[in-house]
């Protein structure tokens, strides 16, 4: 069996055949011995009536819950099968086991199965009956234009790119079943070909390698433990290239050209640290480039150039300090650089390939500013050689360059209150002005262009735009439209999304953005969601369409968003300044925010609500906590309830950078911090709680464990609350499928009409 045969496993229907015993009846499970590798194989067979029902798992592709296409029971005889996927499975029952043999695609495996008790993640005791959630949802009541699928369902067409000779475009394209299939289109003659097919797994995105072959991503069941996949452009030679169960992998670098290879990073030798592998995706052959063997010292980024070859890497020593090794081109060894604080920004945005010496780079770095900055600099010599840009009120995010034009500069950018590109090159000032004409008021970048950069895809959107794509013809000097994003929604219906600026009560500087409904023109006050943003480091919001901010909007609610000390893009300084001060003064920014919105006007101070997801869903907790009067409820999606089990729980690959994790939250060694870790953590302080809260979570969240919520669930409920809990078994951090996240909106619009109307 190849490994294709093996995914055809995540893909059964079901009918059902009538019972003739109750004693099969139960959870079975066995493994595959499938070419060395073990699979666990999990049926759930269920009597209903006198008829079986059966769903299979298979826990290491994270598939759950597939329905059998037919089930039999007679005379002790198991028989389970699906004529679509050529698979079958028949056994012969004898006390709890049942002993058979496994077929698919001609293969006949033996696989013996024994009954036990499933368990789910968590305590699905605690979840609330669809039937509760329908009733919450039900109070969203009103003849609105727009439901929450014109907001979030996916759209029809989207992720579209250009293969590198620029002869094809690709593209995901929704089915009826909501699947997302990758379709793959020839330019000239219009000819399309399905190249990548969605199945039980979510894509979560792929990508062209070279003229012949795509890579697509998926993990199991939300876990992020990805793996990457290669495919021919018409679906053929589909490869896992990345078979490892319970391994994470990444891209580090394309290798443009070495047109069959790509650099990827996995943790299977270690799944606490990922060591660099040159890929083949065409054959799969894996070649190990370097060894991260030190998880107490682990390398954290690897540094390569345009020819694959290792240039330089960072170790992160004893948890918090921060080493630069370079490559010495003469002698081949690796030597130390720089010694740096771990929040200390050093990183190498790209070799100069226009400059005769190899050892000149592009690097951001701000350890000698308080922004980040790019610079030329000798990496040799250990000196920079001249600042190439900076902003002096926002960190610099990046830069762009043509491979076509020897690597020559395009532009740099950073994000203020919105995005901002600086032109360079001028080829790419000429086409800077011309998509400034064509797209006025709105914000535009290049996606995606061929090799010889003949042609571009370009999309646009505002605040009031989700996103519009186009193409340019470089020859023809036009720009035709390609694809609405969400033609559904008519831009003049949607909310105005306002960049805000106030002071702290200690007085820095914080930034953020208001969307504001219809009524608020029209000078009326009205209720407002605060909605704090995840990570809660690095991370910040930006302007643009925000189809949660634009969904609450229809319902005549206001949004605030606050990029609070400790977020990212406003320096080193605003960033430090949130350092162990999670739950205390970055929630004293927010109740700041929420005070300056109040003055303006806007807001109806007696319905606010605060809704938030992973640290913004910690934020809701401990904003009911810390303000009781100020809120009126709280939406806590995959949030932390409690500090210590956040870091018991954490995935392997986080676990070198737990001492950052104390620096950031707190350090549960210090007696004095884990004393002020207890004190913000939420679960410890629910007799506080006083206001409405609804809890949603992701089963397989690898981030925030579901414990976080059964936790905080229990401890309300246990003092008579009544909590709202949304618990979805094929999730992880987050809601991916369309499906579910069109229920999340549903209910959670029903929760604040219950409470702010």
């Amino acid at each position: 069996m190849n490994l294709k045969q093996i995914g055809i496993l995540a893909v059964i229907l079901m009918t059902t055949m009538a019972l003739k015993s109750q004693d099969i009846a139960g959870d079975w499970k066995g493994t595959l011995d499938v070419q060395g590798m073990q699979m666990e194989i999990i049926f759930h067979i269920a009597n209903e009536n006198g008829v079986l029902t059966t769903t299979i798992d298979v826990p290491a592709q994270g598939a759950t819950g597939i329905p059998i296409e037919s089930t039999e029971f007679s005379e002790n005889t198991l028989k389970i099968s699906s004529s679509q996927m050529q698979m079958s499975y028949e056994g012969t029952l004898a006390d709890n086991t049942v002993n058979g043999t496994y077929k698919q695609a001609g293969m006949e495996l033996p696989l013996t199965l024994n009954k036990f008790e499933s368990k789910l993640p968590g305590n699905p005791d605690l979840v609330s009956s669809e039937e509760e959630l329908a009733k919450l949802a039900a109070y969203d009541k009103g003849d609105y234009k727009y439901d929450v699928a014109d907001y979030f369902a996916k759209p029809k067409a989207s992720s579209f790119q250009l293969s590198p000779d620029g002869k094809y475009m690709s593209y995901m394209e929704k089915a009826e079943d909501g699947k997302r299939h990758v379709y793959v289109k020839e330019i000239v003659t219009g000819e399309i070909k399905r190249a990548i097919e969605e199945k039980e797994e979510l894509i979560k995105g792929y990508g062209w390698v070279n003229n012949e072959r795509l890579i697509y991503g998926m993990d199991k069941g939300g876990d992020e433990n990805i793996h990457i996949y290669a495919t021919n452009l018409d679906g053929s030679n589909d490869m896992d290239l990345t078979p490892f169960d319970g391994v994470k992998a990444m891209i580090l670098n394309s290798l443009k050209d070495q047109k069959d290879y790509i650099i990827v990073g996995l943790n299977k030798n270690n799944p606490q640290v990922f060591e660099p592998y040159k890929l083949n995706i065409v054959t799969g052959d894996l070649v190990q480039l370097f060894e991260n063997t030190d998880p107490k010292n682990p390398i954290q980024d690897y540094e390569f150039d345009k020819d694959g070859e290792l240039r330089g890497y960072s170790k992160l020593v004893d948890g918090i300090t921060n080493q630069f090794y370079y490559k010495d081109l003469e002698t081949g060894e690796f030597n130390l650089l720089k010694t740096m604080n771990w929040d200390d920004t050093f990183a190498v945005v790209g070799f100069a390939y226009d400059m005769d010496d190899k050892n000149i780079a592009y690097v951001a770095t701000n350890l000698d500013s308080d922004k980040a900055r790019i610079v030329l600099y000798d990496l040799k010599y250990d000196k920079i050689i001249k600042e190439v840009f900076s902003n002096p009120d926002y960190d610099a995010t990046g830069m762009s360059r043509s491979r076509k034009r020897n690597y020559e500069i395009d532009y740099f950018s950073y994000t203020g209150e919105k995005s901002v590109k600086v032109p360079v090159s001028e080829t790419y000032k000429k086409l800077h002005a011309k998509m400034e004409k064509q797209f006025p008021n709105m914000e535009f970048g290049i996606v995606d262009f061929d090799d010889d950069e003949t042609q571009y895809l370009i999309i646009t959107g505002s605040d009031k735009l989700v996103g519009t794509y186009y193409t340019y013809d470089v020859a023809k000097d036009k720009f035709t439209l390609l694809y609405d994003l969400m033609p559904q929604l008519n831009p003049e219906d949607m909310a105005e999304m306002r960049p805000i600026t106030f002071k702290s009560r200690d007085g820095y500087t914080i930034h953020g953005y208001i969307t504001l409904p219809e009524a608020t023109l029209e000078g009326k006050k009205v209720p407002m969601i605060v909605n704090p943003h995840g990570g809660p480091q690095g991370i910040r919001d930006s302007w643009g369409f925000n189809p949660e901010a634009q969904l609450f909007a229809s319902r005549g609610y206001a949004t605030l968003q606050i990029n609070f000390r400790i977020s990212g893009g406003y320096g080193k300084k605003f960033l430090q300044a949130g350092f162990n001060e999670v739950g205390r003064k970055v929630m004293d920014d927010i109740e700041d925010g929420v005070k300056y919105v109040i003055e303006q006007g806007w807001i109806d101070e007696d319905k606010i609500a605060i809704y938030g997801a992973s640290h913004g869903g910690y934020a809701t907790l401990m904003g009911l906590i810390k303000t009781p009067d100020l809120y009126t409820c709280g939406v806590d999606y995959v949030g932390v309830s409690n500090i210590f089990t956040l870091f018991d729980s954490m995935p392997e690959y986080w676990k070198p950078f737990l001492k950052i994790m104390y620096k950031v939250w707190y350090d549960l060694n210090d007696e004095e911090q884990a004393t002020i870790a207890k004190e913000v953590s939420p679960v410890f302080q629910v007799d506080k709680i006083k206001k409405p809260l609804f809890v949603v979570q992701g089963a397989n969240d690898p981030r925030v464990n579901i414990n976080e919520s059964d936790q905080i669930v229990s401890a309300l409920r246990a003092k008579g609350f009544d909590v709202p809990y949304m618990v979805k078994y094929n999730e992880g951090h987050g809601f991916a499928r369309e499906e579910n996240r069109l229920e999340l909106y549903k209910y959670m619009l029903g929760f604040f009409a219950k409470h702010l109307k």
